[in-house]
């Protein structure tokens, strides 16, 4: 038989079915997790001492999780790092200790209050301590030698953080310098830097609130209760519903209502409110969030309304 009468008859065959079909479609979810795994393990075999930037938050906890997941069976390689406004929800603080002894890890703390304590910080006339996170950041990070410190941030929450590469270089003050963006090619981090610099990380840049909500459903992840609808006092300031705590407040022009409230995020009492919400489950949060026009910083947190580039700003000073 001839080459052509061949390749003729087996134009005829029919097509083998395990062959024929198209390549299964990468999940989303699927994918943002692969990229902050990699991400996670380029910073541990570029960097010799790196951190995690813990708050108790869903956006850190998170973080941590897949952390867990990065390195399994071995434990994490890094510590966490929290910084302690002294004004942070009782919930979210157990919440977080429970977590640390449940794996293991090792917890580093810069307290706010040690700064104001011996002189190093004032009080702000408007009793926030978010803005003064600032110097404790910077100095833990210099005293603990770390090169380079992950964080949850993501680029959908705020403009600011919408300018910043996943590696993100700051200088030898800590202050972050725009205009000194380095270019990211496909999964290519440049982690260079010089002595007293170091890197900031941002594993889930890419990740937007709805992402978080629904990795943390697919992957049970456990939350801080503040993250679900629960009952509260709280009262009205600012356009926001704030509860009451060592941070101050009400006011006596303010009055007290009992709520069914819950956060879309966590951070400093004094300038963090809660949104009214009948959300008891995640799949409720998640319906929640989608439904949504503002992000969970742009309606529940009043150091970012200072000005429009308040987040730019403190940024620049070595916020994260």
């Amino acid at each position: 038989m001839t080459t052509e009468a061949i390749m003729d008859q087996n134009l005829d065959l029919p097509e083998d079915p395990a062959t024929s079909e198209a390549p299964p479609q990468v999940d989303n979810l699927d994918a943002l997790e692969s990229e902050a795994i990699h991400i996670f393990r380029e910073v541990a075999g570029e960097f010799d001492r790196p951190v995690i930037l813990f708050s108790g938050g869903k956006d850190s906890t998170v973080l941590l999780h897949l952390a867990l997941k990065a390195f399994r069976p071995a434990p994490v390689p890094f510590p966490l790092l929290h910084v302690d406004t002294g004004h942070n929800f009782e919930e979210v603080l157990q919440f977080r200790d429970e977590l640390v002894s449940r794996h293991d890890l090792r917890l580093v703390v810069a307290r706010v209050q040690d700064w104001i304590d011996d002189g190093r910080l004032s009080e702000r006339p408007d009793g926030t301590r978010n803005p003064l996170q600032t110097q404790p950041l910077l100095e833990a990070i210099e005293q603990n030698r770390f090169d380079a410190v992950f964080g949850g941030g993501r680029r959908d929450e705020e403009r600011a953080r919408a300018k910043e590469r996943v590696f993100s270089l700051r200088d030898s003050f800590g202050q972050w310098d725009p205009r000194r963006q380095r270019p990211e090619l496909w999964n290519l981090y440049n982690g260079k830097h010089r002595a007293g610099e170091h890197m900031r990380v941002f594993p889930l840049s890419n990740w937007t609130e709805l992402d978080v909500w629904r990795y943390i459903q697919r992957e049970k992840i456990e939350l801080a209760k503040l993250y679900y609808a629960h009952r509260r006092e709280v009262f009205h300031r600012d356009g926001m519903w704030l509860t009451s705590g060592p941070w101050g407040g009400p006011r006596e022009d303010e009055e007290v209502h009992e709520k069914t409230v819950r956060y879309r995020t966590v951070g400093d009492g004094s300038c963090t409110g809660a949104v009214e919400s009948e959300a008891y489950t995640v799949d409720d949060v998640i319906a929640e969030v989608a439904a949504s026009h503002l992000t969970e910083r742009g309606a529940t947190r009043a150091d970012d309304r200072m000005s429009e580039a308040a987040m730019e700003d403190r940024k620049r000073e070595g916020y994260f």
